[in-house]
């Protein structure tokens, strides 16, 4: 019951936030129709989505792993993401390209904390999350410049590939 409500309430404000300015009898912001409408989508969105989207953890529902997350995507994710689009252009231009699948050991134990980390990597230009081992939670990342050395089949340290997004992920989601 509990992660049904939290589900509900979850996509209540989801929808909310979608549909603001729609409408002008509720706070000049949406209409009594939209609002009925939203919350009968939510309960709906609620009880067949209530096993999957909180599982067994409510940590996601702690107001200071948001604001953390918020830090990871201003901070070391957006310094980052300028890093590799410069490489990726310095890449293209010199024609210094050696792609190739590595395997990294992100030591994460958390799906939610393997999926941040995975997006995170393939929302990176020179890189792409190919696979997840479910079992270890090794991932297999498509990286366009590849050492000789990592080509052996072994993980490869995480911070050449991703930093230190390992880092702040498990201050995020484990």
């Amino acid at each position: 019951m509990k992660a049904f409500i939290v589900t509900t309430i979850i996509c209540m404000i989801i929808y909310l936030f979608l549909t603001t300015g729609s409408g002008t009898e509720v706070l000049g912001l949406w209409s009594f129709m939209e609002l009925a409408f939203g919350f009968l989508l939510s309960v709906l969105v609620g009880f067949i989505a209530r096993s999957v989207f909180v599982k067994d953890s409510y940590r996601m529902l702690n107001p200071v792993r948001w604001l953390f997350f918020v830090g990871y995507l201003i901070g070391p994710f957006f310094l980052a993401l300028i890093k590799a689009n410069l490489d990726v252009a310095y890449r293209v231009i010199t024609g210094r390209i050696n792609p190739g699948i590595v395997k990294i050991h992100p030591d994460l134990k958390t799906d939610l904390g393997v999926t941040m980390l995975a997006n995170s990597i393939t929302l990176t230009p020179g890189t792409l999350t190919v696979d997840i081992d479910e079992e270890t939670n090794d991932l297999y990342v498509h990286w366009i410049n590849v050492d000789k050395n990592a080509l052996e089949n072994k993980p490869v340290d995480c911070k050449y590939i991703c930093g230190n997004f390992p880092k702040w992920v498990r201050r995020i989601a484990e």
